[in-house]
């Protein structure tokens, strides 16, 4: 006899996870709770360590079967004595309790409905679950109940049905609270019954195909009740190809709406149903999945048509995987999330379809054929050039107190008004949580509902291109995690299997965080090309900024040095999705988070792909003050020479902070230099670094990128914590994932509103003079505490000047011709008669000097006493050394009393000459009585009101 048709005649019977003596209790009985490692997930099948419970009630007063309360321990990861199991071998452990003394807090206004647990070492890891790692539940008898009935055999688990061959034998039990007639039926008709008793056992012989449903009812005379198991006789899973039309993963919608055909790649798997509110979320033969023949390009494809459904309505469904896993649709364009959903606030998602909590559990997906469509307005828009990009990094949550994107589109005056051309968002596909950055992402083709409807998000992108200004999605398809439906379904023990499709089971690289894609997979490539077509397609967005790029590859590192030398396979992989994506759109911003070696760096630009250029150690040491070596901005160039990166195309996206760095701003105040009066650390010192360091950021040619506020000078740490205290030591990141205040009010602050024109006009400067996108000529010197830029180009000449140190300096700026420049911030001009004259920069001065007058734009206020003053202290003597003759040559932002003193190296003053009482704005010239001094070294001092420049002389008869 064959052991197939030897079990047929054999009755099955099923085990359960946990089961309790007495069967049933109430909060005030004892109770023992019997766990069987053996059964669920088996991850604690085997261990050798103690083993302990972890587990909470849901009451009355509890949303959903994931609303825990009253959780017994403070620890997941130090268990305490009181919640460890006694070990009764063969992988079986008990533990002894009274429910309501057992859990703390408890009320007598709460009724316990259900004792709610898991199971783990003593580190906290494995985890003991249920079947598809599911939390596991003990129904609790309630005092109002005076008779209940449940089935002990077979043992439902996750709510699914128990699946046999045709012609099987069901053993089956029962059990009732109290004595009663106890009657079991199948399909309705009588199979067993048990007059006054307490339990019922029958073999139950199954035979019609699909679901069957046996019934245990009790009746004592007075009361009834019922329980019911669902049996499903297993059908041959039939081969059939896709329908025309519908030859893709996810969902097609036929017929107007009514149908729907569901595909799912699922390789190696032996049977997949569909279950949601369309079949009461119960599997039957109508909802079996077809397999796709083996000739089928994409080989193991799963699909099922739906008739009947009504269009324009939603339907909660998921995927019932080999009879037992429940997983959600990696294609679905909405998940359900039964712990995180029911705190999005009607306001951001309204009308946001509930999770069915007692008909499943996990991630649940949503199909709405006919569903409402947004219409795009903007249709001629035309991005940037990649030379103009400004980009403007933002992460909703962070950026506007409702992180919606209907707040987020009021915002677009702000910053069009800055005049950025391009915002990149931070990861907006469904992340597990609500309140993330984004990067733990699980499902790649839904927005994160936290932000709002997908058509809000549509409308954003729309209003954003009315207003000449480009959408860049920050993409994770390095990682996925653990809500991922192709992380669940090939999985094992705390990793991927080594069978999964997708993923890797161990990371090839350091600095892997999630569960590692292999992207020389097939089904990776398929998957990820799908992604990439998606979002383009369907939401009009214009790029992506592709995080952690450099870990697409499957040449296995260990540290970061080698990780990031030059990987020819990782290479060719962008090669193949950059080929990809522009033939989808030949226009798109592919921008890599790569920060790798620039040999590949190099590579990758030359085949069109941009990447991401990080200088912030670099800016951050210079507006700190340290002139030192780290200080040098060079490598925030392109192209080749003066210390750039020699790449032939503007593919560069530099920045000075990104969501991953520390703020400028916050080390300039926690860490400034300082010299005299002259101190770093001080609010209006610091801004004006900030603004001496955008004269030398905007004006390299190439696209750049801004963090959130960064224009108004954020000055919080990316580590601090929502007390608004910073962990010591110094670097700790255990906040630094945590929310971040908006600060909104920064705008109206006089400084900060400075810095945020200063942005507004070097930003008009760069994208609208063709000099910025390829200049005739570009040099730098960008390496020491005096900084200077020129750009030379037939339509208009720039020198741009600084002073990083914090002492005076003398600058050369190599003036490209001589005659009248205009310091483009103020308006004053210059009048240049020798190129080679130096220029004397006190601490933090700077200017962007034109070769014409170039209007600010309307509306700022760079007008205003800081930035009027600092044109006071732009002071030159000449010629140095002097002989006979010197001439002190100034400029006057406004009006002011002038005077000038001159000492000698001991501090004795040698000369003193108060020009005027009040002397206009504007250029001024004093000769100095130099035939009267000896030679030597002397320090000439301009006051003019309440500034104060000193340049140092040389005299040489």
């Amino acid at each position: 006899m064959g052991l197939v048709a030897f079990l047929a005649g054999m009755p099955l019977s099923w085990a359960q996870v946990v089961t309790t003596q007495p069967t049933f209790f109430r909060d005030t009985d004892a109770v023992t709770l019997i766990f069987d490692a053996n059964q669920g997930n088996k991850a604690l099948a085997n261990y050798t360590g103690d083993v302990y419970i972890w587990t909470g009630v849901i009451t009355n007063q509890s949303t959903s079967n994931s609303d825990w309360k009253h959780v017994k321990g403070s620890s997941f990861n130090s268990p305490s004595a009181e919640e460890k199991m006694t070990a009764l071998g063969n992988n079986k452990y008990s533990i002894t309790f009274t429910p309501r003394t057992y859990y703390p807090g408890l009320t007598n206004a709460e009724a316990i409905l259900k004792l709610a647990m898991v199971f783990r070492g003593a580190g906290g890891n494995p985890q003991g679950k249920g079947d598809n790692n599911s939390d596991i539940f003990v129904d609790v008898a309630q005092q109002s109940a005076p008779l209940e009935v449940r089935f002990t055999s077979p043992a439902v688990q996750n709510n699914n049905p128990i699946f046999i061959n045709s012609g099987a034998t069901v053993s089956v039990s029962g059990v009732a609270s109290a004595t009663a007639t106890l009657t079991l039926t199948l399909n309705g008709a009588q199979v067993a019954q048990q007059t006054n008793a307490t339990t019922l056992t029958a073999n139950v012989p199954v035979s019609q195909s699909g679901r069957n449903e046996l019934r245990l009812t009790a009746n004592n005379g007075t009361t009834t009740v019922s329980s019911t198991v669902y049996v499903v006789v297993r059908t041959a899973t039939a081969t059939a190809e896709l329908p025309t039309g519908a030859r893709k993963d996810g969902v097609t919608y036929l017929n107007g709406g009514t149908s729907a055909v569901l595909s799912l790649t699922a390789p190696g798997k032996e049977s997949i149903y569909v279950i949601g509110d369309f079949n009461n979320w119960q599997p039957d033969a109508a909802y079996q999945l077809k397999k796709t023949s083996a000739t089928d390009a994409e080989n193991g494809r799963w699909w099922v048509q739906i008739d009947g459904l009504t269009a324009g309505q939603e339907y909660a469904y998921q995927f019932l995987v080999n009879e037992t896993q429940r997983v959600a649709d990696p294609y679905a364009e909405k998940q359900l999330d039964s712990e995180n959903d029911k705190y999005i606030p009607a306001v951001t998602y309204p009308n946001l379809k509930p999770y069915p909590t007692q008909t499943s559990s996990g991630i649940a997906s949503v199909l709405q054929s006919n569903a409402p469509s947004y219409a795009f307005q903007a249709t001629n828009f035309q991005r940037p050039k990649r030379e103009d990009m400004v980009v403007y990094e933002l992460l909703p949550r962070d950026f506007i107190a409702r992180h919606d994107y209907q707040t987020l589109s009021d915002t677009l005056k702000y910053l069009q008004r800055l005049g950025v051309n391009v915002i990149e968002l931070m990861p907006v596909n469904e992340f597990e949580g609500n309140e993330s950055w984004g990067y733990n992402v699980s499902f790649y083709f839904a927005p994160d509902k936290y932000y709002g409807p997908k058509n809000e998000l549509k409308r954003f992108i729309d209003e954003c291109h009315k207003r000449g200004i480009a959408v860049v999605l920050d993409m994770v398809l390095n990682q996925s995690f653990g809500q991922s439906p192709m992380v669940q379904m090939y999985f094992d023990g705390d990793k991927p299997a080594a069978n999964n499709p997708w993923f890797n089971r161990d990371a090839t690289h350091p600095f892997n965080v999630g569960y590692d894609f292999n992207h020389e997979s097939a089904y990776t490539k398929y998957f990820s090309k799908r992604v990439m077509e998606y979002w383009l397609k369907e939401y009009n967005i214009d790029g992506y900024r592709f995080d952690l790029s450099k870990g697409f590859t499957q040449k296995v590192t260990t540290e970061a040095g080698a990780w990031s030398q030059y990987d020819q396979s990782r290479v060719n992989i962008w090669k193949e999705y950059h080929d990809f994506l522009v033939s989808v759109d030949p226009n798109v911003y592919p921008i890599l988070e790569h920060l790798g070696n620039n040999d590949e760096e190099k590579a990758l630009s030359d085949m069109g792909l941009m990447l991401w250029g990080k200088m912030t150690d670099n800016y951050n040491e210079a507006t700190m003050g340290y002139v030192n070596s780290k200080a040098d901005l060079s490598y925030g160039y392109y192209g080749a020479g003066q210390g750039g990166r020699g790449w032939s195309k503007p593919n560069l996206v530099t920045y000075m902070e990104s969501h991953d760095e520390e703020r400028l701003m916050y080390k300039n105040l926690a860490f400034g230099n300082a010299a005299g009066t002259y101190n770093i650390k001080n609010l209006a010192t610091a801004l004006a670094r900030q603004e001496l360091a955008a004269a030398f950021f905007f004006t390299v040619p190439g696209p750049k990128m801004i963090w959130q506020f960064g224009e108004v000078g954020y000055d919080k740490s990316i580590f601090s914590c929502p007390d608004g205290t910073v962990p010591q030591p110094y670097g700790t990141d255990n906040c630094k994932l945590g929310n971040k205040l908006p600060e909104w009010n920064y705008y109206k602050d006089a400084d900060r509103r400075h810095l945020y024109d200063v942005y507004r006009s070097l930003i008009a400067l760069k994208v609208q003079e063709p000099v910025f996108e390829n200049p005739a000529s570009y040099t730098q010197s960008m390496n020491g505490g005096v900084k200077t830029i020129q750009l030379t180009d037939p339509r208009l000449n720039v020198t741009i000047v600084g002073n990083f140190d914090v002492q005076s300096a003398t600058v050369v700026p190599n003036f490209q011709s001589a005659g009248t420049w205009y310091n483009y911030l103020t308006g004053e001009p210059l009048v240049v008669t020798n190129t080679a004259a130096p220029l004397t920069l006190a601490p933090g001065q700077y200017a962007v000097y034109t070769s014409r007058k170039i209007s600010v734009p309307t509306g700022t206020v760079l007008s205003s006493k800081r930035q009027r003053d600092a044109a006071a202290l732009q002071v030159v003597a000449l010629p140095n050394p002097a002989g006979s003759t010197a001439t002190v040559r100034y400029a006057l932002g406004q009006s002011a009393p002038v005077s000038v003193t001159v000492t000698n190296l001991l501090g004795a003053t040698v000369h003193t000459s108060n020009v005027a009482s009040r002397q206009a704005a504007g250029t001024h010239e004093l000769q100095l009585p130099v035939q009267q001094l000896a030679n030597g070294v002397y320090m000439v001092r301009l006051n003019a009101g309440t500034q104060q420049q000193t340049v140092r002389l040389v005299v040489q008869h």
